[in-house]
This record gives structure tokens, sequence and C-alpha cells, in this order.
């Protein structure tokens, strides 16, 4: 691994004439395709899968669900800062992808609670390199200015992975075993780690790929943690992260139960066809957050995430039609789409300059960590306790206190007509 004068080093061989590769862009949109997203895409399934085929309870499901997130709470602050420090980013992917695949092969053939929080547990560290990673790898291929587009196509090609996977899935679930599912869950990883090594290393400016400039006499320009945490905005969007997953992360879980509870033969397809949905809108929705994020501004964008939130989730508290609640996911494609393009390229906002972009997306990560496990938690509680209904009244309530926050608390952080974003090189790449 090579520290901050090492990186500094390497350097030297990115010119204001270097282009980044056709091959490395390439490998960049299919590691996006295949990428195994297992905790936002294998979770609902294994709600299903834990209720239908392993017939445990809701607050046990609820315990099982919640557990990776207390583990990637402890640990996504100190993985973005290992991703800031390596130059190695092409082989975290790499590993992580694999151990992702096997974390899948452990889930599925896991019976005890102790067993599937091993295996949740081994997701969740696996998984937690991979976004900073990425990200990092992006904006070290293409720089600031064109970071916004690279994310938008980032997200179009993960959410067109993502309905891809899912078809496979509910078609593997419906005339094989939902179990099969962990199976193709584990393969995709597999693919995801070849489309990584495709990626050339040397077509990666580390400086860039850190959000650091050169300073005069050829210094690495790293802001110390103790000043970076002095930006109030920083403080603002984190809490504004928490509260957006506290309210959103338990809806397709639990209406995945509901639907588990009523048709337990026809569940999974249903949950296929809320994830299809779901990724089919986002596709767009995250091209259009990546090509209008500069004119339009982060907040605006932000401010129509957060408000479906409530609208969503008061569809799903007083409606048990399953072609309504997979019809109520174009909302959550919506929102969704928007938050996975806009909450990077606000933080590489925040990070510009700083050298600090990794440690940053390791610690918003570390946010919505805290707000998935808290929101699986109390809505499964609540649900096993007062009906589904009132578990999906409290995810509203939260999303409204979310709404409220974002629109009064955070400012825009859109600078890029300030200057130049990291150095001039950043004008000559390619997304």
């Amino acid at each position: 691994m090579l520290q901050a004068d090492e990186i500094l080093e390497s350097c030297e061989v990115f010119d204001a004439g270097q282009r980044a590769s056709e091959q490395s862009l390439r490998g960049l949109d299919w590691l996006n395709f295949f990428k195994a997203d297992a905790q936002t895409t294998v979770g609902p399934y294994l709600a299903i899968f834990l209720l239908a085929a392993r017939h445990w309870d809701l607050a046990k499901i609820g315990m099982a669900m919640s557990l990776p997130g207390f583990v990637t709470i402890l640990t996504q602050t100190p993985a973005g800062a290992l991703v800031d420090w390596t130059r190695r980013k092409r082989v975290l992917v790499t590993w992580s992808a694999l151990a992702l695949g096997a974390g899948c092969l452990i889930l599925v053939n896991a019976t005890g609670l102790a067993q599937i929080a091993l295996a949740q547990c081994v997701i969740a560290i696996a998984s937690i390199v991979m976004p900073p990673a990425i990200a990092a790898i992006s904006v070290g291929l293409v720089g600031h200015r064109a970071f916004a587009r690279r994310m938008g196509r980032n997200e179009a090609y993960s959410h067109a992975g993502a309905v891809a996977a899912a078809v496979v899935a509910g078609a593997i679930a419906y005339w094989v075993a939902t179990g099969g599912i962990f199976y193709f869950a584990a393969a995709m990883s597999v693919a995801a780690a070849v489309a990584t090594m495709v990626i050339r290393e040397r077509d990666i400016d580390p400086a860039l790929a850190r959000e650091a400039e050169i300073e005069a006499g050829g210094k690495l320009g790293i802001v110390p943690i103790r000043e970076l945490m002095r930006d109030r905005r920083i403080w603002i969007f984190a809490i504004a992260v928490v509260l957006f997953h506290l309210a959103n992360a338990a809806m397709l879980p639990l209406a995945g139960e509901m639907l588990a509870a009523g048709r337990p033969m026809l569940a999974a397809p249903y949950m296929s066809a809320c994830i299809i949905v779901a990724q089919l809108v986002m596709t767009p929705v995250a091209l259009a957050a990546g090509h209008l994020a500069d004119s339009w501004g982060r907040k605006r964008f932000f401010l129509v995430a957060f408000s479906v939130l409530p609208i969503r989730g008061l569809f799903f508290a007083f409606s048990a039609n399953p072609w309504l609640l997979v019809s109520v996911q174009i909302l959550d494609g919506i929102s969704a789409g928007i938050f996975g393009v806009m909450s990077v390229i606000v933080v590489a906002d925040l990070a510009q300059r700083t050298g600090r972009f990794n440690l940053l997306q390791g610690a918003m990560n570390t946010c919505v960590a805290i707000g998935a496990s808290l929101s699986n938690l109390s809505a499964g509680l609540v649900a096993q306790e007062h009906g589904y209904r009132s578990g999906f009244i409290l995810l509203v309530i939260l999303a409204l206190v979310a709404l409220a926050f974002f629109s009064v608390a955070m400012p825009e952080t859109n600078a890029i007509g300030d200057g130049p974003a990291v150095r001039d090189s950043d004008l000559v790449r390619t997304v």
C-alpha cells in the first residue's frame, strides 16, 4: 500500500495531456453493472427467505437484518480512510466482491441466528469498501469537473444490472427455489471482480482519487481531520443522511414480509417486481441527476428525494394490494436514484481540495448504516407488536422529520464555478 508521499511520487506520470483509456472506462461500466449490492438487493429476499423457508418471527428477522448495520457503523469510516491511504483501489474492490459472494453462500446454507449473523457481517464488512473505492476510481479517471456525469453513468449501469439481476432472481425463486437467489448473487460478485481487473491501474490519478491538490512546492495537500470537522455543512449533511435512511431502509423489507405473510409462494416474484420497477426508474433518474447536478444544484434534487419518502410510506400503510405496492416502487426509484448519485457528488463537493474524499465517504456511509440499522430494528419491533400499518406510519413520521430538517438546514454545496476543481488535468479527462 502507498502512503501520501508515495502517492505524490506516482502522480508524476499523470500529465495534462493524458486521457483515461476506453478500456478502463468500459471496465468501470461493467463493474457497476455486475457489482453485488448484497445489503440492498439480497436483503429484501433474505427477509422473505427467513420468514417463508426458516419460519422465523418478525422480531427475530428484524434482529438478523439489523446486526450487520452495527458492524458497518464501526468499520465504514476506517474503510474510507484506508481507500484514501492506498493506491491499490482495484485490489480492494476485487477482494471485496469475492468476499460478498462468499457471504451469500454462507447465508443460504445457514440455519441459526448466529450463522445468519456471521454471514451478514461478512457481507457487510466486504461491501463497505466498494462504494468509496468505486467512487475514488471514478474521480481518479475523470476528475472533479466530469465527476457528476460519471456518477450518473455509474448509477445508471448499476441500476440496469440490478434490473437484470432481479429478473433472473425472480425466475430462480419461482421456478427453482428462493435459496437459488443467493447462489446467483455469488456469481454476480465474481463477474464484478473480473470487471474490476479490466480497469488499468495506471489510468487512475491517485491525487484526484482522493480529491487532493498539489500545493506550491509539490506537496500533496491533505487537510487535518480536526480542521475538516469544522465545516458545519458536513455535520448537517451527516444528520440528513441518517434521517433519510431511518425513514427509508425498512420500507421494502417490511413490504416483503407483509407479502410473504399472505402469499408465501408469490412473495419472492412480487419482491422481484418491486425491485425491477424501482431500478427501471432509477436508471433514467440517475442519468438525469448526473447531467443536471451542476446546472440545477444539489439541494433541489435532494428535496425531491426527501419529499417522495412520506408519500411512499403512506401507500404501503394503507394498501395490501400487491400490484399497487409494486407500482409504488416508482417513488422508490425516484428517491433512491437521486440519493445514489447526489450523495456522492455532495461528499465530493465537501471534500474538494482536502484530500479526504474517501474518509468523508466512509463517514457518510457510517451514517447510512446507523439510519438503516435503526430503521429495520424499530420498524420490525413496531410491526411485531402493533401490525404492519403502524410500522409504516412510524416510517412516514420519520420521513417528514427528515424532509423538514434538510429543507431548513442544508445549504447548496455546488461551487464548481468557483475555480479549478483540483488540477488543470481535470479538463482533459473523459467520461
